[in-house]
């Protein structure tokens, strides 16, 4: 089973590079699913078929969806999405303000997390190629398992626990609809599908990304600046894929200043991305829509290669211990030691990296031990952990 993440700054061409992946694997004989997350949905218009929020046959052996989040809201919000709408019709809002109300930044995110989990434990694919949201989207999106996971771990039972005492006592003083156990039961389940997918992504046999650049200075910058933030998630990059580069058969003296600039922006990515393999698609004359023309892109960008079985990513933590220190190494191969901030608080250790910031649960065999000191040495961020002195 994997899962491909394709990702990229809006605008590169990453919708029609999925699409062709996916193509060419089921091409191959794997049984595909291709999925955007995208809430500006152009899967349906790369790929010429209609798309639905459930998956929709392609070919003999690709499917392709495109999430409704209307459509998923009564799927999997159930007994929350009834217990809110009580709660807004208390509150004077009803009908229509209501359904707007319920509808949440991150909820595409949040369902697409949950499909993922379900398409690839269905034992329905062997591969599900993500057509990601543009960047920050993305990050916010496989930056969900961990924020929920602490919710859900966290908050959400002290929650439970303290509404099922005070739930007698409220009920007589006001006549705010209060959550019932199931409203608490339709949360867990949904933390249960989060941890699923958390599970899948956090193993990079199962789960890559895959970049989609052009060969512009902005996109580039973004391209290694997302490097870094997916490291900081545990996620790694089994390639780098550089779309519309300019044919060497493009002789026109006005397309020369471009070629020139080009090729200095291909040298910088063969320089930043060198630990990944990296692929360049050229800029084709027609618009690659259509069956047809994501197959000779799927060629011309692949070749022999099998788009997923011959891509692998490791992972961008470790933990190792010599002499008696335990060290734990994350990649952040861009980040600037000024962007970097790294502190414990109990048995968490907090990694920022630019406006991102994960927490680590640190394992019992560290929980009495000190930090003794934290580096950023060659992209690679070294935490050190010694027994503590008491």
């Amino acid at each position: 089973m994997r899962i491909l993440l394709v990702t990229g700054k809006g605008g590169v061409g990453k919708t029609t590079v999925a699409a062709a992946t996916a193509l060419a694997a089921s091409d191959a004989g794997a049984r595909v699913l291709v999925t955007s997350t995208d809430p500006a949905h152009s899967l349906a218009d790369a790929l010429g078929v209609e798309l639905g929020s459930d998956p929709t046959p392609v070919t003999d052996t690709l499917d392709g969806q495109q999430i409704d989040t209307r459509t998923q809201l009564e799927r999997y919000w159930g007994s929350i999405r009834r217990q809110l709408i009580e709660v807004l019709d208390w509150g004077g809002a009803a009908g229509i303000e209501a359904e707007e109300f319920l509808i949440f930044p991150g909820m595409d995110e949040l369902f697409a997390l949950i499909d993922v989990n379900r398409h690839a434990r269905s034992g329905e694919y062997d591969v599900v190629v993500v057509d990601c949201a543009p960047t920050a989207e993305t990050l916010r999106l496989l930056s969900l398992p961990e924020v929920l996971s602490w919710y859900f771990e966290k908050v959400l039972p002290t929650e439970r626990r303290i509404m099922k005492a005070a739930r007698p006592l409220l009920s007589r003083v006001t006549n705010l609809p209060l959550p019932e156990d199931e409203v608490f039961s339709a949360a867990h389940s949904i933390f249960e599908s989060v941890e699923g997918v958390r599970e899948l992504m956090s193993n990079p046999e199962v789960t890559s990304a895959r970049l989609v650049v052009n060969p512009e200075k902005m996109v580039i910058d973004e391209a290694r600046r997302t490097y870094s933030y997916l490291g900081l998630f545990g996620y790694g990059v089994d390639g780098v894929i550089v779309n519309r580069v300019l044919p060497e058969d493009v002789e026109d003296p006005y397309f020369e200043r471009w070629r020139t600039i080009q090729k200095s922006h291909l040298q910088t990515v063969d320089d930043a991305f060198a630990d990944v393999p990296r692929l360049r698609l050229r800029l084709f004359d027609d618009e690659m829509v259509g069956l047809d023309r994501l197959r000779i892109m799927a060629s011309e960008l692949y070749g022999d290669l099998d788009p997923v079985a011959d891509f692998h990513a490791t992972s961008p933590f470790r933990i190792s211990e010599a002499g008696g220190v335990v060290t734990m190494e994350l990649d952040l191969p861009f980040i600037e030691k000024s962007e970097l901030d790294v502190f414990r608080q109990g048995n968490e250790l907090y990694v920022r990296a630019g406006p991102y910031r994960r927490s680590f649960l640190l394992p019992d065999a560290l929980h009495r031990r000190d930090v003794a000191s934290a580096k950023l040495e060659e992209g690679t961020l070294r935490v050190a952990f010694t027994e503590a002195n008491r």
